[in-house]
Parts: structure tokens; sequence; C-alpha cells
């Protein structure tokens, strides 16, 4: 028996939101070089300024400028850093209570080794050259008092080049990359589908000769809890069953709108999986229209249902509802 696959999957996109009065603020100030806290009733500072009051659940209007220098509460050392992370080389993260705040901001502080990494210990924040108004401005804090210029001192002459346009520029928009990578480990039932796609083949599964058919398939019956244990090749062709006509644009979208995403039934499965339509008018589009897999030449084949290409409609006359109505 062939061994389950794996591969390292990469979900990533770009979150773009309004960030609001109170991070808006927050935002700002560091791009001038500056970091501010928010006062809530209880008369303690922030860092970063929470939108709303613990105690009362107004909104936090009082902005307080602290120091760009503080004291580590509490860290923790990553040898191994990601793609992505603060840093490039070992570093620790820490949560830090700049002074002048009542509460710890997290952060990499850049200390070279483990060793020279305690709690208690002094750091600065070392700015980036051309603050634009994230937390990346502050690209880490370094050991020691820095300057000691007081708040926002670090910044220096890095930020004072840009600081006319910043005065005039709050900042209202981020756009945050959101990134999550992992090994997934495929099934049994998706290890036999994916390499039945390498071969130009599409495998559902069933628990046994009167049970339905899945596809792609699943470890276990969803009606009765039974091992689908026993491998069904079907056919590349089958019914359109329910769809969607995309008009809107996107970020990372391959297809110019208007294109068809739909539900299609294969020949013998039991329940439809979703495909692209294509070579259709999406005026044209129905139910029960037929249609048949367009497969990528074989040399681009791979374990993934990205092989077919997409699907087409076959010319047939449409399928009779009562064909599929089970499968809505």
């Amino acid at each position: 028996m062939n061994a389950p696959l794996s591969a390292p999957l990469n979900n990533a996109f770009d979150y773009t939101r309004s960030v609001g009065p109170t991070i808006g603020a927050f935002l700002t100030s560091l791009r001038r070089g500056r970091i501010t806290g928010g006062r809530g009733s209880d008369g303690r500072v922030y860092v970063p300024p929470p939108e709303y009051d613990s105690a009362t659940k107004e909104p936090i209007t009082e902005f307080v400028d602290v120091e760009s220098v503080g004291t580590v509460v509490s860290w923790s050392w990553v040898p191994r850093p990601y793609d992505g992370q603060p840093l490039d080389r070992p570093f620790a993260y820490a949560l830090i209570r700049l002074d002048g705040a009542d509460t710890s901001l997290l952060h990499a502080v850049d200390a070279g080794s483990p060793g020279a990494m305690s709690t208690g210990m002094r750091v600065h924040a070392r700015w980036a050259p051309e603050p634009v108004g994230d937390i990346h401005d502050i690209v880490c804090f370094e050991p020691g008092e820095g300057d000691g210029a007081g708040a926002g001192a670090g910044a220096g002459a890095a930020v004072s080049a840009g600081a006319a346009d910043a005065e005039a520029e709050p900042v209202e928009m981020i756009t945050t990359p959101v990134r999550l990578e992992y090994l997934h480990s495929a099934s049994a039932e998706e290890s036999y589908f994916l390499r039945g796609l390498a071969e130009g083949r599409i495998l559902g599964g069933r628990a046994d000769a009167r049970a339905k058919v899945y596809v792609p398939p699943r470890g276990a019956s969803p009606t009765d809890g039974r091992p689908t244990t026993e491998q069904v090749e079907l056919p590349d062709y089958g019914t359109v069953t329910t769809y969607c006509i995309v008009n809107v644009p996107f970020l990372g979208q391959k297809i110019t709108p208007p294109y068809i995403a739909a539900y299609v039934l294969l020949d013998g499965a039991d329940i439809a999986f979703l495909h692209l339509i294509l070579e259709c008018d999406p005026a044209e589009v129905r139910m029960g229209m037929r249609v048949v897999a367009k497969w990528k030449p074989q040399q681009e084949w791979g374990h993934t249902l990205e092989n077919i290409e997409y699907f087409r409609p076959t010319g047939e006359p449409d399928a009779p509802y009562d064909t599929y109505s089970h499968h809505l």
C-alpha cells in the first residue's frame, strides 16, 4: 500500500482595513517617530491604546506619548526565525513596558544571544529609516538606554526627512499580509484521489457496492460512519447542479470576470464538487447542463485537481431535474 502523500501548504492573503481613530492615532504617531498610548478611566496608560475603555466601555480619547525606551518584563528566544519574522537572525520576542506606560508592548529584541537577555533589562527602539505608519516602523528593540533623548527620540534624523508629510497625512488604512504555512499530510483517501489525478483518472470512494460514492473520497461515510475503503473510478463528465456567475474582480484573480463557478455532479457520483465552467457564455449556463473536463497537457499534471483546467459544455441535452435533485 502506498504511503500517504504530504506537501507544504501556504495560505496567504493581504488584509486591508480602516484603522479608526484610536489605532490610527497610534500608527500615525509611529509614522512621526513617536510611541503613543491611550489613558483609561483608571488613569493607566495602555500601549498600544485599546479602542474602548475596559471599565466604562467608552472610546479611548486621551492619548499620551511615552518613551521609546523601557524594561523587559518577560521574553522568549527564537533560535531559528521564520521567513517574515522581524529579524533574519536569532532574536527574542519580549514584552516591553515602555517608560510612561502601564502595560507591555510585544516586540523583537536584537540581543545577539539568549545570554544577553534577562528579565528587567533595559532596551530602546531601533527605528526604520523611512517610517510608513505601521508597527514595523520600530524595526526592533536593542539592549541599553540608547541616546536617552526622550520620547520618540530613537527615530532621530531618520524620521525628520518625512516629518512634514507625516504631519499632514494621518494613517487611515493599513494592509497586513496574513500567512499560514504548514505541512499537510493527506489521508489515505485523499492520497489515492490525488495519485489518480496525476494519472488522469478521477477516483471516488464508498463503503461498499450499495453505498454512496463520494468524490473527492472521504474517510468514512457521513450516513453511517463506515470506512470508505472501496475505490470507484468515475468518468470526467457530468451535470451542473448549482452555479454562481462571478462578476466582481478581486486581488489575485486569474480569470477575467465574468466567469462561472459551478458544482459538477459526475456520472456515478453522489456528491458534486466545485470547479470552473468555461467555453460557455455566462448567460447560457443552467442547472442540468452537461459538461466534460478539459484537462491540461499531460506533461503539466501533478497531484492536484488543477490537472482539470475547467469543465466545458458537451452539447448534449440537459439532464432531467430528477437525476440530480437530491444532490443540490
